[in-house]
């Protein structure tokens, strides 16, 4: 019996989307056409040319992401499942990358939680994209925690079942991905911002 509610309460809260109201052009409809942002890809090369740390807003992203994905829904379900936006939740230490979607008219969300982990060796830095958030609590390391179907976090290994759409999501922003988190020397994630600097020894102090 108590499996049996402990079943029925995790399919609720899988069925209840995120809040998204506490994000930077978060929630749901239509973005708002007075809301602008800079280009990213051109912020990026910048940063890297001249050698400047810059720091990119939650909001920032958001919006960037709004003007430029174009997200469809395919396969024999399209006609019920629509795609609706993705929006990044900035943490410290941590990213969630969340995709809206509606089903039979209702709004559907699922997530993934993204570490970013440097090492330094010889003078040369060597980033690695995590796809988890880190473990549940200090007394339970494993399983990591993966993402959030709905308003449930779920374990790391539930990610297979998203993992083809947040795949296509970053072959979309390859070229953005690369200059952010392969070219950059130093990465910080914090609340509501990214933090990136273009020199190892993190002597850069100008910001734009």
């Amino acid at each position: 019996m108590m499996m049996v509610c402990g079943l029925g309460a995790a399919m609720f809260f899988v069925s209840q989307p995120q809040n998204l109201s506490d994000i930077g052009m978060g929630g749901f409809g239509p973005v708002s056409s007075g809301e602008t942002s800079r280009d990213l890809r051109a912020v990026l090369r910048a940063s890297l040319d001249r050698g400047h740390k810059v720091t990119i807003s939650e909001t920032e992203i958001n919006s960037w992401l709004a003007r430029t994905l174009e997200a469809k829904q395919g396969g024999p379900l399209a006609e019920w499942i629509s795609m609706g936006r993705v929006c990044v939740r900035l943490e410290e230490d941590m990213a969630e990358i969340i995709m809206e979607r509606r089903a039979f008219g209702r709004p559907f969300t699922v997530s993934m939680f993204v570490k970013i982990e440097q090492t330094e060796q010889n003078g040369r830095v060597r980033t690695v994209i995590e796809r988890h958030g880190g473990p549940y609590s200090p007394d339970l390391p494993k399983p990591m925690r993966g993402g959030r179907f709905g308003q449930l976090v779920v374990p790391q290994g539930f990610l297979m079942l998203v993992v083809p759409a947040y795949e296509q999501l970053a072959e979309t922003y390859q070229e953005e991905i690369h200059l952010a988190f392969e070219e950059m020397s130093r990465i910080r994630i914090e609340p509501n911002r990214l933090v990136l600097d273009p020199q190892p020894d993190s002597n850069s102090t100008e910001s734009f």
